[in-house]
């Protein structure tokens, strides 16, 4: 019995404590990186279906605006940009080029009325519009997660178990800067009917 409160026995004794303290700490920063990870690859999935429907819109809208070809050449661009993109905040910047160039193609279909008759074009914009609210829940839900990931990281412990284990701060999703104003729309260079 005097074994165990000797030296040794005290070491131990710190030793279970440490371990009882730290390895609950570890697994829920373990854990909620995981739960961060598992909500971007959400935005990223939602961001692939965008990505999948964009090519057919373009198609629709080329047979009824052959002239809008530069709004056409804009959304293929910001389609490469978001292909890209590694990162969440490059992704978020293609992203914000992809919406932009989208937003000013809607207004474009505005002068086509038997384009939005079209059937087809109805149901891919349906499909377009289904999608953007999906992002929107996926980006906020992946916002919420990294918020409480950062929490644990920068928290006393969590702080110096982040810090001895390499877990780091995660981005959130952010709008590029000026993504608070609406894209300008110029007819006067487009041959618009």
């Amino acid at each position: 019995m005097k074994k165990w409160f000797g030296p040794i026995g005290i070491i131990v004794i710190i030793l279970i404590v440490l371990a009882l303290v730290l390895i609950p700490k570890y697994n829920s920063l373990v854990t909620g990186e995981e739960n961060v990870d598992s909500k971007w690859a959400q935005v990223e999935n939602q961001l692939q279906r965008r990505y999948d429907l964009i090519p057919n819109l373009v198609e629709s809208v080329k047979g009824y605006a052959n002239h809008e070809q530069q709004i056409i050449a804009d959304i293929t661009n910001a389609r490469a940009q978001m292909s890209n993109a590694n990162t969440p905040e490059q992704q978020a910047v293609a992203n914000d080029a992809l919406t932009g160039a989208l937003s000013r193609l809607l207004v474009v279909v505005e002068n086509y009325p038997n384009l939005k008759a079209d059937a087809n074009f109805r149901q891919l914009m349906d499909e377009l519009a289904g999608t953007e609210n999906r992002l929107a829940v996926a980006r906020e839900d992946y916002n919420n997660e990294v918020q409480q990931f950062n929490k644990h990281v920068k928290r006393f412990p969590g702080n110096l178990m982040a810090g001895m284990f390499g877990f780091e701060q995660k981005e959130y999703f952010k709008a590029a800067a000026g993504a608070e104003q609406a894209p300008s729309i110029d007819f006067s260079q487009s041959g618009t009917q």
